[in-house]
């Protein structure tokens, strides 16, 4: 079974302020790097894909993007959906699509190996809370095309299978400054 990886980074990330998150220093590295390590690192996935929008060409001359292979939503101001559209329209013929989130920085690639086997549909939970990674199957994947907005993975889901994910990693996601310095917090005491 053909299985990729998926990691959206296209929306403006305005809650950050004027900086770009995706750019900000997490251990002399930008935070993105750290967020596509993770998918980079599971053999298994035999493509990454990393969907870039606001900024993209900061990014892309800012960013080592390891084995990941970056695509531009030139439509990423229509919402999460149409990132989402152009990451799967990136990966033709795969079956199964795991999609993480480029402000994620703290994922490691064991969580994403947990998913190799799941289920379509099956999602993240962390101490209960629902988060990513989510597995999209050929149902989910055809149903892409009709997502607008901000309508995103979660929108296909259902009620497909959780698998926690807290006993292995803390996770959490940068929206503002001070997000940024929590993550920070975690990944220097991880480390």
């Amino acid at each position: 079974m053909k299985q990729a990886g998926l990691v959206l980074a296209a929306g403006a990330g305005t809650r950050f302020g004027s900086e770009t998150k995706l750019l900000a220093d997490l251990g002399g590295r930008p935070l993105l790097e750290h967020a596509l390590a993770a998918p980079c690192a599971v053999p298994e996935l035999e493509r990454v894909v990393v969907v870039l929008g606001a900024r993209a060409q900061e990014i892309l001359a800012a960013v080592e993007f390891e084995r990941a292979e970056p695509v531009i939503c030139d439509r990423w101001v229509e919402g999460v959906a149409a990132s989402l559209r152009c990451g799967v329209d990136a990966l033709p013929g795969y079956e199964r699509v795991i999609v993480t989130l480029g402000d994620e920085p703290l994922m490691p690639p064991e969580v994403i190996a947990r998913f190799l086997d799941a289920p379509p549909g099956a999602r993240a939970t962390y101490n209960g809370r629902p988060g990513h990674p989510v597995v999209l199957g050929p149902e989910q994947l055809g149903a892409v095309a009709g997502l607008s907005g901000d309508c995103g993975a979660r929108e296909l889901l259902g009620a497909g299978p959780q698998l926690e994910c807290g006993d292995i990693a803390e996770i959490g996601d940068v929206d503002t400054v001070s997000d940024l310095a929590a993550i920070r917090g975690l990944a220097s005491s991880a480390g």
